[in-house]
């Protein structure tokens, strides 16, 4: 793991985990994730998951959103930011993304990977973005900070690859296995997803945690 440091558009520096894969073993990465925490979670959420993709052969990039962890705004400026500013994230994965890019990803095979508002805005940039195809949901909800999800899992096209992952004993949203329904049934013909529910595990990412075999379904919708 390597510490980064970038700087977005509107000039917001962040800090980055950056998860390489092992070149002499794989000397072209299979694919570059984006993971997206949630709040008020930071960059270090992923590392379990990142670790593993590593050994699939998926380079990974954990960012601290603005107003979180280490970038400027963090540990707790996210607490005072309007809808609007919520919204700005979404600049911090283009930063994310350039990066990849100037060091050689390939934007098809870049994945994005978001916990509760993370997930919301994953999902936003996936469908504003032609090139990007798959995009893992953990406790997506109906409305976060002004990102709703209905309209965007409505404007998915059929190359659009989806996972959702949600607890029905989520503990920050009330009844978030409902609006995972309400998202699922509102997913076009034809675009590929999966849905995976659990009575167990809480919110974003902490359902990893309580459900480790949740790794292994997300390694494989990601390397399918």
């Amino acid at each position: 793991m390597e510490l980064l440091h970038l700087t977005t558009s509107d000039v917001v520096k962040l800090t980055a985990n950056y998860f390489p894969v092992d070149r002499k073993k794989y000397p072209n990465p299979k694919g570059w994730v984006v993971f997206l925490h949630m709040m008020p979670a930071t960059k270090e959420s992923w590392n379990v998951l990142a670790d593993q993709l590593q050994q699939y052969g998926y380079a990974g990039i954990a960012i601290d959103l603005r107003g979180h962890g280490s970038s400027d705004g963090g540990p707790q400026g996210f607490m005072e930011f309007s809808d609007a500013e919520h919204q700005d994230s979404v600049r911090d994965i283009d930063a994310a993304i350039d990066l990849l890019t100037a060091i050689g990803a390939r934007r098809e095979r870049i994945i994005l990977i978001g916990a509760s508002i993370g997930a919301n805005l994953a999902l936003q940039y996936v469908v504003r973005h032609r090139d990007l195809k798959k995009c893992v949901l953990l406790s997506p909800g109906l409305d976060y900070h002004g990102i709703l999800a209905k309209p965007l899992i409505e404007a998915l096209t059929e190359d659009k690859q989806l996972l959702i992952i949600g607890s029905h004993d989520d503990d920050r949203v009330i009844d978030n296995a409902a609006d995972i329904t309400t998202l699922w049934g509102s997913i076009p013909h034809g675009v590929i997803a999966q849905k995976e529910l659990v009575e167990t595990g809480g919110h974003g990412s902490t359902i990893l945690t309580h459900h480790p075999e949740l790794i292994e379904t997300i390694i494989t919708f990601i390397t399918s």
